[in-house]
């Protein structure tokens, strides 16, 4: 009697949580469609993440149902259990196998195309910084050519100079400024060697002055940043489409295999319909 009263109760709560799973994955399902922007490539990968990522929830809702119903048999039950769950669910099955098989495709082909778009936008936005950068060279050096400007690049290098000449030749802020924690490795290199050679000084000033070669390295610098964002955007693309692209083939297979075994099994692709066991008595 409590062999029998523990499987309709082990039974019971099987198959409830089997169908809490399976709803509240149902219930995901229709928030994700919000708002319904079916055209937008964006919102189809974010709901193909989405949907493969819970896709296993109702995997288990479906093996935790069956499982209730085949120790319920098991335990020779004569009470009827009301509506049998387990043909809408097989066809539920079937039905998600269809749309993890079709997200599949749709997915890296989705992914394929924003990856080319993210890597043109970004060729877009480097070849703009170039641009500016090439403009504002062309004024800063149409500056220089008169005298006035040229005088106040000179006044300009003087003043550079003149400040490292005085933290050089005082050694307490020299000292200071070796220990000092917030000043940067490479600039203590750098004072290190001014204060070595200071021909070296000058060479720094004049190359920190000149527009031309600060242009080549801002140039540099946004040519680096267009590669590193480039491949970044491409190895998201990879990693997204290898990851859900499998997973939803796999669960595809899944579902597919237990809608369709499951519904053979039940008789639903026979001529006379879906059979139905009589319980032995």
């Amino acid at each position: 009697m409590v062999n029998r009263f523990a499987s309709v109760n082990a039974a019971l709560i099987l198959k409830i949580v089997g169908i809490v799973l399976i709803v509240s994955f149902l219930l995901d399902f229709l928030i994700l469609l919000l708002p319904f922007q079916p055209t937008d490539r964006l919102w189809q990968i974010n709901l193909a993440t989405a949907l493969v990522d819970r896709g296993i929830v109702p995997l288990v809702g479906i093996g935790a149902l069956f499982t209730g119903y085949w120790i319920e048999s098991v335990g020779d039950s004569d009470r009827s259990t009301g509506f049998d769950l387990r043909f809408p669910v097989l066809i539920l099955a079937s039905i998600l196998g269809l749309i993890f098989l079709l997200i599949f495709p749709l997915h890296l082909n989705n992914v394929r195309q924003a990856s080319v778009q993210a890597v043109n936008q970004i060729n877009q936005e480097a070849q703009n910084a170039e641009n500016q950068l090439q403009s504002q060279l062309s004024q800063f050096q149409a500056q220089l050519n008169n005298e006035q400007g040229k005088a106040q690049l000179e006044q300009l290098r003087n003043q550079a100079k003149a400040q490292f000449t005085e933290l050089l030749q005082n050694d307490q802020k020299y000292q200071q400024a070796l220990n000092n924690p917030q000043l940067p490795a490479a600039q203590k290199e750098l004072l290190k060697k001014f204060k070595a050679n200071p021909q070296e000084l000058d060479k720094f000033i004049a190359q920190q002055t000149d527009p031309q070669g600060l242009a080549n390295q801002r140039l540099n610098q946004i040519r680096q940043r267009k590669e590193d964002a480039e491949k970044q955007a491409k190895d998201n693309a990879w990693k997204s489409g290898l990851r859900i692209g499998i997973s939803s083939l796999i669960l595809s297979i899944g579902y597919i295999i237990i809608g369709w075994s499951g519904l053979r099994g039940m008789g639903a692709f026979q001529g006379g319909g879906r059979t139905k066991k009589v319980p032995a008595r």
